[in-house]
């Protein structure tokens, strides 16, 4: 008997499973690289602010709801009770205090996208991009957003925290899977970069960029401003 006729297989850009296989590591690499380009050019971004922070800093409003909402529970009654709610109102009034920075983040970044605007779309200048998750990086596109403008969020896949805040432009909003690649794209058209406090992630974000200028893989006269005396005088 002669075999019957066998549907065609999958071209290799149709077929999920190569595509998420190691040989294809290339492809999403570069695809890492194309996408974030060709959408930034269609959006005319002729360069970037980039603006840097912890993801665990909270914005004045929410702050102080949490603060209130410790302030009126009850701590209970037993002595492990009352110790973990005095560290739960330490906890909250610690980040009161620090969700000056989210603030500050918010008005510097509308004040940026304001001028910026005024400067006119084609290209579109000092386009506010921050690291599109929460915290600070939430504050920097709330800003630009509040200003009536564009902004950028380069955001990463994590395990468990990461995810975009809903003050990016939809259409300037980016996945990525390589931390790499997603350093680039950051690096890449940015004039300046702001550093509010923040840990490992914002650290590592500074001194990649601090490299880049030591090495000259950047212009001389891009910027890093580092914001918060007290924050980084301590660290």
């Amino acid at each position: 008997a002669q075999p019957q006729p066998q549907h065609a297989p999958k071209a290799p850009h149709e077929d999920p499973k190569f595509l998420e296989s190691t040989a294809a590591r290339p492809l999403r690499i570069l695809a890492e690289y194309i996408d974030p380009m060709t959408k930034l050019k269609r959006e005319g971004i002729g360069d970037t602010i980039v603006m840097f922070g912890s993801a665990r800093i909270d914005s004045r409003e929410d702050a102080l709801a949490r603060l209130g909402r410790l302030k009126k529970a009850k701590a209970g009654k037993s002595a492990q009770a009352k110790a973990r709610h005095k560290a739960a109102l330490r906890s909250a009034k610690s980040a009161l205090e620090m969700s000056r920075y989210y603030e500050d983040a918010r008005a510097l970044s509308h004040k940026i996208t304001t001028w910026a605007m005024s400067l006119g779309p084609k290209p579109r200048r000092f386009v506010v991009c921050s690291g599109g998750g929460p915290g600070i990086m939430e504050a920097a596109n709330r800003g630009a957003y509040e200003a009536g403008g564009k902004s950028i969020g380069l955001s990463i896949e994590l395990p468990h925290e990461q995810f975009a805040n809903p003050y990016i432009s939809p259409e300037l909003s980016f996945n990525f899977h390589y931390f790499f690649m997603r350093k680039l794209w950051f690096a890449q058209i940015a004039k300046a970069l702001i550093v509010f406090p923040g840990g490992f992630g914002t650290m590592d974000e500074l001194w990649e960029m601090m490299t880049l200028l030591q090495t000259g893989k950047l212009p001389k006269d891009n910027l890093i401003l580092i914001y918060g005396k007290k924050y980084w005088d301590e660290v």
